[in-house]
């Protein structure tokens, strides 16, 4: 089984990253597979809602020019997806949020294309916001019928500076835990198939 992990931070070798890879340790120690996207400070455009998707029906977004075709095969092809952002004005980013859209609306489009996945919500945030920014990525996992595990705590980490999430030994355990949650949720779904 496979799990991908989605930055949506356009700050590459931050806060979210380190996030992330933390998650992806315990899938990846018990024998599954692992990548990671770095989809902020890339160019991805907002939805149009013009409703090609859903004419062509080729689990594609009509936009070809830019990150987002190459993030949703990638999403397609695995078992969970971690989607983070850092928390911006207790928000996500642009990045995110045009991912997000993007990938619902093709994802339905398209007959529930992420249907039974798993979906974990990642964030990084100075001092608030990290909540939001999770129920948000929710809203696209919870929508498209997705497994969303729950962890010892929410998902988000404390810090500014690149690195400032290390010294946050909760959120740390917390992305440890996340981590074996979704190697535990493959264990199932691999006794089930």
């Amino acid at each position: 089984m496979k799990a991908l992990a989605i930055n949506g931070s356009p700050r590459k070798g931050g806060n979210t990253e380190i996030l992330l890879r933390k998650a992806l340790e315990p899938i990846a120690e018990t024998g599954h597979e692992t990548d990671y996207l770095q989809v902020g400070g890339t160019r991805i455009r907002g939805c149009t809602a013009c409703g090609a998707c859903g004419r062509m029906k080729n689990r594609r977004c009509v936009m070809e020019d830019d990150i987002f075709n190459l993030a949703f095969a990638k999403m397609l092809d695995a078992d969970a997806i971690l989607i983070g952002s850092p928390s911006y004005f207790a928000n996500l980013s642009a990045e995110t949020k045009a991912l997000i859209d993007r990938a619902g609306y093709v994802a339905l489009a398209n007959g529930g294309l992420l249907r039974r996945k798993i979906g974990a919500a990642v964030s990084a945030e100075r001092r608030g916001g990290g909540v939001h920014v999770m129920d948000s990525i929710n809203h696209l996992f919870l929508i498209c019928e997705m497994i969303v595990p729950g962890s010892t705590y929410w998902n988000f980490g404390m810090g500014t500076a690149p690195g400032d999430v290390l010294t946050d030994e909760e959120s740390l355990r917390n992305m440890q835990n996340l981590g074996e949650q979704i190697a535990w949720l493959f264990g199932l779904m691999e006794d089930h198939v």
